[in-house]
């Protein structure tokens, strides 16, 4: 690791939010160097101690990149008077700072500290200044005490830095007191940097608070398993390992953690977070009601819908006739079907019909991609469920501004693509529909289920309550495509058609993984472009079951970046950890952002990068059109290169082209919902790539991930409360 010390000589950019800094430092050498990172108030005219590592930056040369550093306290006249000239202190300028110096010499510092009141000696400075002034120092010590503090205990500048930005001046206490609490409230901080953290202080491997911490970490990590809750064992088992705790205090901290309020403990066998348990109750609870509410009309819509079907120059089949009738006539109904069996021919009725009714419509889905191909299907207006139900900042907290006292003036609502819907999200739609509102849900319950917490779509249909429409007909140009055809041998257990050369579908059998992936860079590249006279980059889309391995995401990523994407002195970069972007990169956004309103799974494009502000600007699509996004280096842990993503991720999107590594690497994630859900991702082209072996393992395996769920028994009425 490198060390360097120097003044600094001029700050070139600070972001207030996150104290990313690019400074220059005055060094023994002749030229000035560039020093980047978290710096937490630092000044020109301040001597730096930097510790990091040296990286060439394509566009502006040599820097070090901090790691860590210290403020070494100026030991000269020149360098007191140039700290305090830097506007570090407040109140003090230029002027005032010769002032001071000329009067107090090499003793200014600690004149400012511990006799402020001998500030009054100076011209220009009487006992009102005086006092700011001190206060002001007193401040910007404050800080460079938190600073020191944290970093003494083990948390890197850029952590300091954001913890600093939460807690201000009462962060030491905080950290004392509760360093578990940052994990709550600290973005980027888990409960792993927590615990290391309160070891740092002494906080004992068995004390309440950390074991309590640790059991709200697993319940956070089992939701993001797609658990809305855990078994009392199962939590307990794995709190014991995690912790290193025997049962007994296991068992004591959930006692303090249902006191509290934190977990809800269901029949004394089921721990929920409070809020996934309110959210799975509240489901239940709303949709039985919606159902009970609603007052049928008695008139008879077989009439109407045949002049629809005679405008529209089409005659429906007797399952989709029966689904747009039901939708018509129920208060809450599920419709569900596989590729090609005439969902969105469907959607695009019942919108017709109950707006020739006089009914006004209200159209969404969980994605915005989705909700561009359902108003391109519809002719009408689609908005996401965050945007239909007004999703906002209000008083500084995210929130839904359509709920139970503002609920949507729509006399029908109907979801598309409701396999993706977690139960948060259902629940706060719930919240939103006035009693008497007709819900038409539609979506492929064969598809993998949502990334969020529950088995929402599934639940619904398993419990029996509500009336379920499923469509097996295919239709879809009329039954000839191959990814149809595949699609549905597939989801019935069969395995699909390989041999062909012509079509949709194609099957590349190899075995070797490195082969694999020069096969996939070849596809992209060249041969899929070519063939389909298409764009590699925006058309044709790698889906890949895992993140690790060779043929996983992580590396196809870098492989088709630099094969779609490569060098180029003209084009802007920047890193972040280990990863790399490039502008003209195809990149996902990761988690949701609130402040932003681009939530997880969104793709873009990087318009461009300014390498100096470290700040990279990215073009997404939503159903309203194209949207800039600035993000700075503190955000770019959001973003991930999208050239290849899981087949999770995929869930929502189309592509023209999809492309599938299958190879028996992937193991433990063959399963035959994951297949299907891949392959009905394509709408011109799928290509497998992999083993005839790997592909039988997956379609074999219909064995599907268990969730932890009670919705469909609440539905049902066989849990009370």
């Amino acid at each position: 690791m490198a060390e360097l010390e120097g003044q600094v000589d001029r700050i070139v950019y600070r972001n207030e939010e996150n104290c990313y800094t690019v400074a220059r430092l005055k060094t023994e050498g002749p030229d000035l160097v560039t020093v980047v990172g978290n710096f937490l108030a630092i000044n020109e005219g301040e001597t730096l101690r930097v510790w990091g590592q040296w990286v060439n930056h394509p566009e502006y040369g040599r820097q070090l990149k901090m790691e860590d550093y210290q403020t070494v306290i100026p030991a000269t006249r020149e360098g007191i008077e140039r700290f305090l000239a830097s506007g570090a202190v407040k109140g003090i300028g230029p002027v005032m700072a010769k002032r001071l110096v000329d009067k107090f010499g090499l003793a200014t510092l600690d004149i400012l500290e511990k006799e402020p009141h001998r500030l009054a000696e100076v011209e220009g400075i009487g006992p009102i200044r005086a006092e700011a002034i001190a206060a002001a120092f007193q401040s910007q010590k404050e800080v460079r005490d938190v600073m020191v503090f944290l970093q003494g205990h083990g948390v890197s500048p850029a952590y300091a830095a954001r913890i600093y930005q939460e807690y201000g001046p009462q962060a030491v206490d905080v950290v004392r007191t509760d360093p578990y609490r940052l994990a709550a409230d600290v973005y980027g901080i888990g409960f792993k940097i927590a615990d290391q953290i309160a070891a740092n202080l002494g906080i004992a491997a068995d004390s309440p608070g950390r074991i309590r911490a640790g059991l709200n970490y697993i319940l956070h990590l089992a939701s993001e398993e797609g658990h809305v809750y855990l078994p009392r064992e199962e939590l307990t088992r794995r709190g014991m390992e995690l912790l290193e705790v025997d049962e007994a205090k296991v068992d004591a901290a959930l006692e303090g953690l249902d006191e509290a309020a934190s977990v809800h403990v269901d029949g004394e066998t089921c721990i929920y977070p409070r809020y996934l348990w309110a959210a799975e109750r509240g489901v239940a609870a709303k949709l039985l009601a919606l159902q009970a509410s609603f007052q049928g009309d008695l008139e008879d819509m077989e009439g109407p819908l045949n002049l629809a079907e005679r405008d529209a120059g089409l005659t429906l089949a007797p399952q989709q006739r029966l689904a747009v009738l039901r939708a018509l006539s129920r208060g809450v109904i599920v419709i569900t079907g596989g590729p090609g069996t005439g969902k969105t021919t469907i959607i695009r009725f019942i919108h017709k019909l109950l707006k020739k009714k006089g009914v006004r419509v209200a159209l969404a889905s969980p994605t915005g991609r989705a909700a561009r191909r359902l108003k391109e299907a519809t002719g009408a207006e689609a908005k996401t469920i965050h945007r239909l139900l007004e999703f906002g900042i209000v008083e500084g907290r995210p929130c839904f501004q359509r709920d139970e006292d503002r609920p949507l003036s729509q006399g029908a609502v109907i979801i598309d693509e409701v396999s993706m819907v977690d139960i948060s999200l259902m629940h706060s739609l719930l919240k939103a529909i006035a009693p008497g509102t007709r819900l038409i849900l539609v979506g492929d319950v064969d598809q993998l289920p949502s990334v969020g917490p529950g088995n929402v779509l599934r639940d619904i249909i398993t419990s029996g309550v509500v009336e379920t429409v499923r469509l097996t007909e295919i239709f879809r140009q009329r039954g000839e495509s191959l990814i149809v055809k595949n699609a549905h041998r597939i989801n019935e257990g069969m395995f699909p058609i390989l041999t062909t050369r012509e079509g949709d579908f194609f099957f590349i059998e190899e075995g070797e993984p490195q082969n694999i992936v020069a096969l996939i860079k070849g596809l992209v590249k060249d041969r899929l472009p070519r063939y389909l006279s298409c764009d590699p980059v925006e058309d044709i889309q790698v889906l890949s079951p895992m993140r690790r391995t060779i043929t996983g995401v992580d590396n196809l990523n870098k492989v088709l970046q630099e094969a779609l994407n490569p060098p180029n002195p003209h084009k802007g970069v920047v890193r972040s950890g280990s990863r790399l972007f490039r502008e003209g990169d195809k990149v996902m956004q990761i988690k949701n952002n609130y402040q932003t309103m681009i939530f997880n799974g969104e793709m873009g494009r990087i318009l461009r990068i300014d390498g100096e502000e470290q700040k990279v600007l990215v073009q997404f699509a939503d159903e309203q059109g194209d949207k800039v996004v600035a993000y700075g280096p503190e955000d770019l842990d959001e973003l991930a290169l999208a050239y290849a993503v899981s087949v999770h991720k995929s869930q929502g999107s189309e592509f023209p082209a999809v492309v599938l590594p299958v190879t028996t690497q992937h193991f433990i994630m063959l399963q035959r919902n994951l297949l299907y859900t891949a392959l009905t991702r394509a709408k011109r082209l799928a290509v497998f790539v992999g083993t005839k072996k790997a592909i039988a393992i997956a379609v074999k395996n219909n064995k599907i991930d268990v969730r932890y769920s009670l919705l469909d028994r609440r539905l049902r009425g066989l849990i009370e409360g």
